[in-house]
């Protein structure tokens, strides 16, 4: 294909990504109470516990609650429009691809997306002890205002980087295939690892609630370990190719 043939491809497949984002976040859009509803208990159990009105979502614009709406409705739709705008771009680069890179392409991404998602779903878990956490710092005859802005910034970008930590693994691997690393120098830096897992879990977790860090930094190491041993099985596997490839194909005279 010609530039002016693959900038028309690629016009194409971004106007049926974008019409996906466009549904995606109309759906959103209509189910944006239940999620505020989600992503607000922990304000609303702050308050049943002092017994009064001074911990609430604040709205501090007029048009504050429809911007909320509509940052909601974006990241949503986000997720729910994946499917599509994630198989366009894939459209779009897998003629250029060998079946090697196909093959290794398709692993990576049903590797990263479940592991993303269930990442955010802990980090779900997690808001509630972080938001308790912070609140323990309030001192007496302090009120607890949040602004909606900044409250789902925070509890989104949470939600983000504990997905994003679920999926390091998966790009130990990637590092692996690209011939980067090799498995046991991965595994070398194990020590590394269950520090960097361990001081992760201690910062999105409340201090009190051991439970929480010890899951969490457990759940990060498992997949640390997981990862190394995939490697090394790689390793093994590309070793024994070697092998047979040096091998003489016919008969010594």
């Amino acid at each position: 294909m010609s530039i002016g043939a693959h900038l028309v491809e690629l016009r194409k497949r971004l106007m049926i990504a974008a019409a996906a984002l466009i549904v995606g976040m109309v759906i959103a859009f209509i189910i944006t109470d239940p999620i505020i509803h989600l992503i607000t208990e922990p304000i609303r159990e702050i308050a049943a516990r002092r017994g009064d009105d001074f911990s609430a979502l604040n709205f501090t614009s007029v048009t504050s609650a429809f911007d909320l709406r509509m940052r909601i409705a974006f990241s949503i739709g986000i997720f729910l429009s994946a499917p599509v705008w994630l198989w366009q771009i894939w459209a779009f680069i897998m003629p250029g691809l060998t079946r090697k890179e196909i093959r290794y392409t398709v692993g990576f991404v049903a590797s990263a997306v479940p592991l993303f998602f269930v990442g955010c779903w802990v980090g779900l878990l997690i808001v509630p002890h972080v938001i308790e956490l912070m609140w323990g710092f309030t001192p007496d005859g302090g009120v607890n205002f949040y602004n909606a802005t900044d409250y789902y910034d925070f509890v989104f970008k949470l939600l983000i980087v504990v997905g994003v930590s679920f999926v390091l693994p998966v790009f130990l691997v990637a590092l692996n295939v690209a011939g980067v690393m090799s498995g046991m120098a991965i595994l070398k830096g194990w020590r590394v690892a269950i520090l960097i897992a361990t001081v992760f879990a201690a910062l999105a977790t409340p201090a009190a609630d051991i439970v929480s860090m010890v899951m969490l930094a457990g759940i990060l190491v498992v997949l640390f370990f997981a990862a190394a041993g995939v490697s090394m099985l790689f390793d093994r596997r590309r070793a024994r190719q070697a092998a047979a490839s040096e091998m003489p194909s016919g008969p010594i005279a």
